[in-house]
């Protein structure tokens, strides 16, 4: 009688790893966000983080720094997908533009200034009406950048 040869079962990957989505986010937030300031910045635990009324800075890779009210912070499934949405006024038209917070192409996010009264809303689409508008909040910026250096 020949023995036939039985190779065993391969290795359970649940042991190995429970939860492997999980394992890639995290170590995508790593590549992307290694000192944790930008998660820091918009994680729903901090109370210091950025919400709708706030004027943020952005500043990009190619140069081109755009500051605006925050309308909307969008949190999808993961941190990776966060994004939020400013208004600015410039030659007197109103500009919305959309950030990825995590994108290699932003460099950096400053709080320019807070809303002093929270919003009541979490979107606050209704400011794109002229009599919530707020204009222009170059002067806003100017002064923080001065007051800066």
């Amino acid at each position: 009688l020949r023995k036939i040869p039985t190779v065993p079962p391969p290795r359970s990957t649940l042991k190995a790893c429970k939860d492997p989505v999980k394992v890639i986010y995290n170590d995508q937030l790593k590549e992307l966000d290694p000192t944790g300031a930008r998660t820091r910045l918009f994680s729903k635990q901090n109370a210091e983080r950025v919400q709708p009324g706030d004027i943020l800075l952005v500043r990009t890779k190619d140069g081109d720094d755009f500051s605006g009210v925050c309308l909307v912070v969008r949190q999808r499934n993961s941190p990776i997908d966060t994004a939020i949405l400013l208004r600015n006024h410039l030659t007197k038209i109103g500009v919305e533009m959309w950030f990825k917070v995590y994108s290699p192409n932003v460099e950096g996010i400053e709080i320019v200034q807070r809303k002093e009264k929270r919003a009541r809303r979490a979107k606050l689409y209704y400011m794109r009406q002229p009599r919530h508008d707020m204009g222009s909040v170059e002067n806003i910026v100017r002064a923080y950048q001065r007051a800066k250096g």
